[in-house]
C-alpha cells in the first residue's frame, strides 16, 4: 500500500512588512496568492505606535497603544520612521519635536533619542528599537496566522531613503529578529502588487507610481514588459504626508480654540493636544467622502467643551501649498526618464493619503483629464508587493511569479570629494541596481603615500553640501610625482541599495574598503547586539504579563462559574446553608482579593484559585454525585413521582 508523503510543517515562512510611519501592514505567500493578515483587533493595518507604561505593569503596541496616547501621552511614541537614519541636528527632526508630546534628546554621536518613563525610571530608545517593536507585532501577527516561526522577511522603505535610513531600517529588523531578505523601495513593490496579473500581456508599459503614506512621499517610474519591472525614475520627500496635513488642521483648530477662549492655553497640554490630533485625523478622512466635518471634543482643557466645523475647501487651502509641492517630482520623474505626459499608460495611487479628492484633481489635471488606476487597495499595496518579492526570494511564488523581475534604481547619487572640495559622481542618480562602477584617481601632491576618501551621496557639486557616508584611507601608495599613481576605486550597490567602497592601487596593489556600516547616522554592532537583548528581555516581560492577565481572568472566570452553578444548578437543594454560604463567601472574598490586588503575579493568582478550589470542590463532588445518582436509577422515581 502507497503511503501518503508526510507534510513539511518546517518550510521556511517569508513575510512582506509595509514599515510605515503611522500605519504598518503584513502580509504572506499562502495557496498561490497574497494573504494580508489582519491584527489581533481584525484591522489589516496596525498603527506604528509603542506605549509604555510608567510603572513597567505593560507595554502595548500597534492598536492597543494609540487607542490609549491620549491618556499616557510622553510615553506613547509614534512617528519614529521620521527619525530614523537621521542626526539629532536634522531641520525636520528639529522641527517635529516641536509637535510630538514625547522627549526627544541626543546621544554622544548626535543621533536622536526617545526619552520615556518605563519601570519607573527614564529610559532611552534609538529610533530602531522602536521600529523593531512595531516589526516584533507585525512578526507575531504573521506567526499567529501561520502558525511557524517566521525569521525572513522584505521589508519596505521610501524610494527617497539615504544609505543611512536604509542600513537603519536593517538594523531594526535584526533588533526585531527578523532576517531582511531584501530591503525595497515602497513604489516598486507597489508596482508589483498593481502588475502582478497583467505582465502576461506582452507590450510594454509606463507606469507612474503616486506614493503619499502618513509620513513619506514617492514618485516613481517603471516601464513593465514581459513580467520585467524596471525603474527608470525616482524622486520624492522623506517629510511630507498625512501627519503634515493633520498638523495643519491641529494648528487651525487651536487659532479657532484661542478666538473663543483666550485665557485657557493648551499648547502645552499634551493630553488635550493628544485628543485633538486623534479628532482632527478623523475629520481628515471623515472629508475624502464628505464636504464638511464636525471636530467635538467634550472638556477639552479645564472642562471647556470645543466644536469646530471644517469644510472640505478650508482643509484644502489650508494643506495647498503641500498638494501643489507633490506635483514636482512628478515632473521631476517624468524629465529624469525622457518621458512625456502622454507616454505614461497608467498612474498608481498608493498610500493613505491619495484618498484624499484634492490630490486625485491636481492628479489627474497634471496628466490632462487621465483618470488615476483605483484598482488596488492604496493601504496594502506596498505590504503585497513586498510579499510577492519574498515569496520570489523564498522560491514560493510557483508559476504567478515565476518570470518577475525587478530592477531598481539608486536614488541619489553616489561619488567622492575631490580636490576643491568638490563632489565627484561615480554611480549617478537613477542608475539600475545591483551595480558596479570603478574609476581610477590619483595623487594631489609629491611623494603621496595616503589618500583619504571621503564617500559622499547626493546632488550638489560641494561635496560640504551633501550626505557623508563614510570614509577610509588607503595607505601604502609607492612614492611618485603628482599625478602618477593611478588609484582604482570601485563603488558597489548591492539589491537593497546598500554601498561597498573599495580602493586599490596599481602600482603597490595595496588595497582598502568599507562597508557603509557604521557611519554616522548608524548603530554599532555592539548597540545593535544590547537592543536585541533588551528586546528579549521585553519579550519576556510582555510573555508574564500577558501570562498575568490570561490568570487573573482565570481566576474570576472560575469565580463567576461556580456563583452561576450555585444559583441555577437543580441539584443545590441537596447542599446544606452553611455550605452554600461557605462557598458563596469564598467567592466573593475571591473577587474582592482580585480588586484590592491589581498588581500580583501569576503564581500568587494561581495560588488563590487553588485555595478557593480547595473550598468548593467538596460541594461541587456532592453535587455532581448526587446527579450521578439520579442519572442513574432516575427513571423509576421520575415514574412513580408522576403517577402520584
Amino acid at each position: 500500500m502507497a503511503e501518503s508523503a508526510p507534510v513539511d510543517t518546517k518550510k521556511v515562512v517569508s513575510i512582506g512588512i509595509d514599515l510605515g510611519t503611522t500605519y504598518s501592514c503584513v502580509g504572506v505567500w499562502q495557496n498561490d496568492a497574497v494573504e494580508i493578515i489582519a491584527n489581533d483587533q481584525g484591522n489589516r493595518t496596525t498603527p506604528s505606535y509603542v506605549s509604555f507604561a510608567a510603572d513597567g505593569s505593560e507595554r502595548l503596541i500597534g492598536d492597543a497603544a494609540k487607542n490609549q496616547a491620549a491618556r499616557n501621552p510622553k510615553n506613547t511614541v509614534f512617528d519614529a520612521k521620521r527619525l530614523i537614519g537621521r542626526q539629532f541636528n536634522d531641520t525636520h527632526v528639529q522641527n517635529d519635536m516641536a509637535l510630538w508630546p514625547f522627549n526627544v534628546v541626543q546621544d554622544d554621536c548626535k543621533k536622536p533619542q526617545i526619552e520615556v518613563q518605563y519601570n519607573n525610571e527614564t529610559k532611552k530608545f534609538y529610533p530602531e528599537e522602536i521600529s523593531s517593536m512595531v516589526l516584533t507585532k507585525m512578526r507575531d501577527i504573521a506567526e499567529t496566522y501561520t502558525g511557524q516561526t517566521v525569521k525572513d522577511a522584505v521589508i519596505t522603505v521610501p524610494a527617497y531613503f539615504n544609505d543611512s535610513q536604509r542600513q537603519a531600517t536593517k538594523d531594526a529588523a535584526s533588533i526585531a529578529g527578523l532576517n531582511a531578505l531584501r530591503i525595497i523601495n515602497e513604489p516598486t513593490a507597489a508596482a508589483i502588487a498593481y502588475g502582478l496579473d497583467k505582465k502576461a500581456t506582452g507590450k510594454a508599459t509606463n507606469i507612474l507610481i503616486y506614493d503619499m503614506g502618513g509620513g513619506t512621499f514617492d514618485v516613481s517610474l517603471l516601464r513593465m514588459e514581459e513580467g520585467i519591472f524596471e525603474v527608470k525614475a525616482t524622486a520624492g520627500d522623506t517629510h511630507l504626508g498625512g501627519e503634515d496635513f493633520d498638523n495643519k488642521i491641529v494648528e487651525y483648530c487651536i487659532k479657532e480654540w484661542n478666538k473663543k477662549n483666550k485665557d485657557i492655553d493648551i499648547s502645552g497640554n499634551h493630553k488635550a493636544l493628544r485628543r485633538l490630533r486623534t479628532q482632527c485625523e478623523r475629520a481628515k478622512r471623515s472629508l475624502s467622502a464628505n464636504t464638511t466635518a464636525t471636530i467635538e471634543i467634550d472638556s477639552l482643557a479645564e472642562g471647556v467643551d470645543f466644536t469646530c466645523t471644517l469644510s472640505r475647501a478650508r482643509f484644502e487651502e489650508l494643506c495647498l501649498t503641500y498638494f501643489k509641492n507633490s506635483m514636482e517630482p512628478v515632473e521631476k520623474v517624468l524629465k529624469d526618464a525622457a518621458c512625456s505626459k502622454d507616454a505614461v499608460c497608467e498612474v498608481v495611487l498608493v498610500g493613505g493619503s491619495t484618498r484624499i479628492p484634492k490630490v486625485q484633481q491636481l492628479i489627474t489635471e497634471f496628466f490632462g483629464g487621465k483618470e488615476p488606476c483605483r484598482t488596488i487597495n492604496p493601504d496594502e499595496a506596498v505590504a503585497y508587493g513586498a510579499t510577492i518579492q519574498a515569496a520570489i526570494l523564498n522560491g514560493d511564488g510557483g508559476d504567478a511569479c515565476k518570470d518577475l523581475l525587478l530592477l531598481d534604481v539608486t536614488p541619489l547619487s553616489l561619488g567622492l570629494e575631490t580636490v576643491g572640495g568638490v563632489m565627484t559622481k561615480i554611480i549617478t542618480r537613477n542608475t539600475t541596481i545591483p551595480c558596479k562602477k570603478t574609476e581610477v584617481f590619483t595623487t594631489e601632491s609629491d611623494n603621496q603615500t595616503c589618500i583619504k576618501i571621503d564617500i559622499y551621496e547626493g546632488e550638489r557639486y560641494k561635496s560640504k553640501d551633501n550626505n557623508l557616508l563614510g570614509t577610509f584611507d588607503l595607505d601604502g601608495i609607492a612614492p611618485a610625482p603628482r599625478g602618477v599613481p593611478q588609484v582604482e576605486i570601485t563603488y558597489e550597490l548591492d539589491a537593497n541599495g546598500i554601498l561597498n567602497v573599495g580602493a586599490r592601487d596599481k602600482a603597490s596593489n595595496k588595497k582598502n574598503a568599507i562597508t557603509i556600516s557604521n557611519d554616522k547616522g548608524r548603530l554599532t554592532q555592539s548597540e545593535i547586539d544590547r537592543m536585541v537583548e533588551d528586546a528579549e528581555k521585553f519579550k519576556q516581560q510582555d510573555d508574564a504579563q500577558a501570562a498575568k492577565v490570561a490568570a487573573r481572568e482565570e481566576v474570576k472566570n472560575y469565580v463567576y462559574q461556580v456563583m452561576d452553578t450555585l444559583e441555577n444548578s437543580a441539584m443545590v437543594e441537596k447542599i446544606s446553608e452553611d455550605e452554600l454560604d461557605n462557598v458563596s463567601e469564598k467567592c466573593r472574598d475571591t473577587l474582592e482579593w482580585l480588586e484590592h490586588n491589581e498588581n500580583v503575579e501569576k503564581p500568587e493568582l494561581d495560588a488563590q484559585k487553588r485555595k478557593l478550589e480547595a473550598a468548593v470542590k467538596p460541594v461541587m463532588l456532592k453535587m455532581y454525585a448526587e446527579k450521578a445518582k439520579r442519572a442513574a436509577g432516575g427513571g423509576g422515581r421520575g415514574g412513580k413521582k408522576s403517577r402520584r
